[in-house]
């Protein structure tokens, strides 16, 4: 497949018509947390903010690195099982997509400080890999309503000549906008209001009928990572305070396909030289890339043996990513010839990948707020509350196209609160855990994203200077998952997410 990078005027145009289809959607998937790392961060449901001594844990509070009293390395793998319940127009369908992944490794070095004068008596060094959301994933949908696809073609198309997507142009000379037309105009799902043709004309009916019943099934799918890699610097005062820094390396690979069919049964149009269009399959291929930085800062204070307070704040995230997209679309299509009616077909397909160019967003920050209670030798039980402000999140420079863009996050999204609790009890050289975690939804209505519920569980065995950890996570949450994203017709998808995670863990 061609790949065509498209000039200055035409990429800002189908910068700005892209992004405000797909712009909330794609800011979260950066925002929101999915809380992987080792299995016992992920037993406990990664209330660690207080607690520490888990290469993971660095990630909530990184002045968990200094509770770490020798040497350590971890590594993690995981498999995932996602189960997409949808309900759409009536019709229930369900997917499931499971992947195996090695989604943590690391290890943290610490030096003692023998210097009988100094308050400072350790200082650690970590280097910490998790895959901090992955984005394997299907979703399938079907059911019968009253509205088509066509109506996201007429929106894009009003108000352009015709003569610019009547074979006069090519698919990479136009922007976002103009090319969805074409390709619409080109397999007789939208025409001139008039006949003959006139090439000024700049407005459009539909080839579909308005009257009877549309058949839709949209599979989407989606695979990639989202990757984070820490360098956690931590110091311990009298084994009293302890405060740490992370700087943050992310690395991104994203990709979505897409495909809508719809079908319909309304009558044949019987004027001479206009086309019924049937069926409709619309092809949408989407890749996005590229890393960002962030950094943490934290402390933990002992206010005594048992007791732990923590502190932590997390910037936001600066990425820079690039947008490819291809496109294709085909239709059959019935004429009316005297009375005679005639069955056709139309398809294009651009060979063309749409290199967009490359964008900064920016996440919002996070504040969490920890404390932890230790039972000597026992167990232990902690509580996280963390707060983030969905509504920052923001597209840069901001500039006239990327401030509408930022009005939409403004408007749609809110400050969503987190709870996470954990436990663990330890019995001899075997542990047991469970935890819980609430995340809000980050959407003022709720119906778009709804609340992120997680229960989580699993034992670890010590083998004196190495650890088995086993988890399990059940998260669910419901969400609504439009047809097209400027459509309103949309499907009710509770997702559910089965995660067992298999750590190794060794001192040395």
């Amino acid at each position: 497949m061609k790949k065509h990078i498209v000039t200055a005027i035409v990429a800002l145009s189908a910068t700005i018509a892209s992004a405000q289809e797909l712009a909330p959607a794609d800011g979260l998937r950066y925002a929101i947390d999915n809380l992987n790392g080792t299995a016992r961060f992920r037993a406990m449901s990664g209330a660690f903010g207080a607690v520490g001594g888990d290469l993971s844990a660095i990630h909530v509070n990184p002045a968990g690195g200094a509770i770490f009293n020798y040497n350590t390395a971890t590594v993690t793998l995981s498999s995932y099982n996602t189960k997409n319940n949808a309900r759409y127009f009536g019709t229930n369908t369900s997917d499931n997509k499971s992947t195996l992944d090695l989604n943590q490794a690391g290890g943290i070095f610490v030096f003692d400080n023998h210097n009988p004068n100094s308050g400072w008596n350790k200082f650690t060094f970590a280097i910490n890999y998790d895959n901090a959301n992955n984005f394997d994933n299907a979703i399938t949908f079907r059911g019968t309503g009253n509205r088509s696809i066509d109506q996201y073609f007429l929106n894009q198309a009003n108000g352009l000549p015709v003569g610019v997507i009547d074979n006069n142009y090519r698919y990479d000379q136009l922007s976002f906008q103009d090319q969805q037309a074409l390709l619409a105009y080109q397999t007789y799902i939208i025409d001139t209001s008039t006949l003959p043709l006139d090439p000024n004309n700049p407005n459009y009916i539909s080839g579909v009928p308005n009257t009877g019943s549309y058949a839709h099934t949209n599979y989407v799918s989606t695979n990639g990572y989202n990757g984070k890699l820490a360098f956690n610097f931590a110091t311990s005062y009298n084994d009293k305070l302890y405060l740490g820094i992370n700087l943050n390396a992310h690395f991104t690979d994203y990709t979505k396909n897409s495909t809508v069919y719809e079908s319909n049964n309304g009558p044949v149009n019987t004027d001479p030289g206009r086309a019924t269009v049937r069926q409709i399959q619309f092809n949408n291929d989407m890749h996005t890339y590229g890393s960002g930085f962030s950094f943490n800062l934290g402390a933990i204070a002992k206010v005594t043996d048992e007791l732990r307070l923590g502190v932590s704040y997390e910037s936001p995230t600066w990425y820079r990513l690039t947008d490819e997209l291809a496109q294709s679309i085909s239709t059959n299509y019935t004429t009316n010839n005297s009375g005679t009616n005639t069955a056709g077909y139309a398809s294009l397909n651009p060979n063309i990948i749409n290199v967009y160019p490359t964008y900064t967003l920016q996440t919002p920050g996070k504040f969490t707020g920890s404390l932890a209670y230790i039972f000597g030798k026992t167990g232990l039980i902690s509580f996280d509350y963390g707060i983030k402000d969905y509504s920052n999140i923001a597209f840069k420079p901001n500039n006239s196209y990327n401030s509408s863009l930022n009005d939409i996050y403004s408007n749609t999204l809110r400050s969503a609160q987190e709870f996470r609790v954990g436990a663990e009890y330890k019995i001899k050289q075997v542990s047991l855990r469970g935890g819980y975690r609430f995340e809000q939804s980050p959407y003022k209505d709720e119906q778009v994203i709804g609340d992120l519920k997680s229960y989580s569980g699993g034992i670890g065995y010590n083998f004196g200077s190495a650890r088995l950890d086993l988890s399990y996570t059940h998260t669910q949450r419901d969400m609504d998952v439009s047809l097209l994203s400027s459509m309103t017709d949309s499907a009710r998808v509770n997702s559910k997410i089965n995660n067992i995670s298999l750590s190794y863990t060794i001192g040395f």
